[in-house]
């Protein structure tokens, strides 16, 4: 099972380049990554609320993208729509062009099932299923296509390991995945997540209920899975955003003010407003 190769960990990059590269950059730096995901003219509401206003944006392959943005800006509500998360909400309804690749995401015809086995989720707070830190992975995987015992093995073994989680858990594996820490929780549900072969992952805040050291774990993590996968993050942290991001988009009422890489975005942002979010003048 060749897709199942390990790849070796790569470490943090520096946060932030100094503003004299920056510009140089903004005048010589290459195209954008193909992209991943293309929004446009994306509206979404719940009932008469309109949470997200005529989103254009399009999401760079095997790159980090952050969303930013005060509470209530829209930020989880867009990332839902990816994978059609808010399928589940009566009164929600979308309106726009979403596309995943070939894939039209709003469309009746799309398989949703399908949709988030390549759109994989990691939610705020860790939810294990209450069932062994081996059936945690073997799970969705079951669900997906036929394996034998030791093609499972191996499944399990190297979402573990891609987790950074397998030493910790390898002699536990027939333990709950809920006697784990916190921390250790939320790299199971990377783990189950990356087990079914997505192309895109979604991340919701997966830091904000995590201890410092914890978050040192996950963000060297979603570093290392830039390799393989498209990764969209939600986050509240600045310093989190600068840290693992290669792109950053501002939220702000529904609408992106600012969309750009992450260095132009924390050094040299176009909008007063993004200024005045990211050196916490509102927000």
């Amino acid at each position: 099972m060749s897709q199942y190769t390990i790849q070796p960990r790569v470490a943090l990059k520096a946060v932030l380049k100094p503003m004299s590269s920056i510009r140089a950059e903004m005048k010589t730096s290459p195209a954008r990554p193909a992209a991943a995901v293309r929004i446009a003219h994306f509206n979404a509401w719940y009932g008469q609320f309109q949470a997200i206003k005529n989103v254009d944006i399009e999401i760079p392959e095997k790159q980090i993208t952050a969303f930013i943005g005060p509470s209530g800006c829209g930020k989880s509500t867009l990332l839902r729509w990816i994978n059609r998360m808010n399928d589940a909400i009566p009164t929600a309804r979308a309106e726009g062009a979403l596309k995943m690749h070939e894939v039209d995401v709003l469309s009746r015809q799309t398989d949703v099932v399908d949709l988030r086995r390549r759109v994989g989720m990691v939610f705020q707070k860790p939810n294990p299923f209450p069932k062994t830190i081996y059936e945690n992975i073997a799970y969705g995987v079951r669900l997906h296509m036929k394996v034998s015992k030791a093609e499972m093995d191996e499944v399990v073994e190297w979402s573990l390991r891609s987790a950074a989680l397998w030493n910790e858990v390898k002699d536990r594996l027939h333990e709950s995945g809920l006697s784990l820490s916190g921390g250790q929780q939320q790299r199971l549900c990377i783990a189950r997540a990356i087990a079914i072969g997505p192309e895109i992952l979604l991340m919701d805040e997966p830091c904000s209920a995590l201890d410092p050291r914890s978050t040192v774990a996950i963000e060297d993590l979603v570093d290392d899975l830039r390799k393989d996968y498209t990764v969209m993050i939600v986050t509240h942290n600045m310093q989190q955003a600068a840290r693992v991001a290669d792109y950053t988009a501002f939220l702000h009422l529904g609408e992106i003010i600012e969309y750009n890489t992450t260095d132009v975005i924390f050094r040299a942002p176009a909008d007063s407003r993004t200024e005045d979010y990211i050196t916490g003048r509102f927000g």
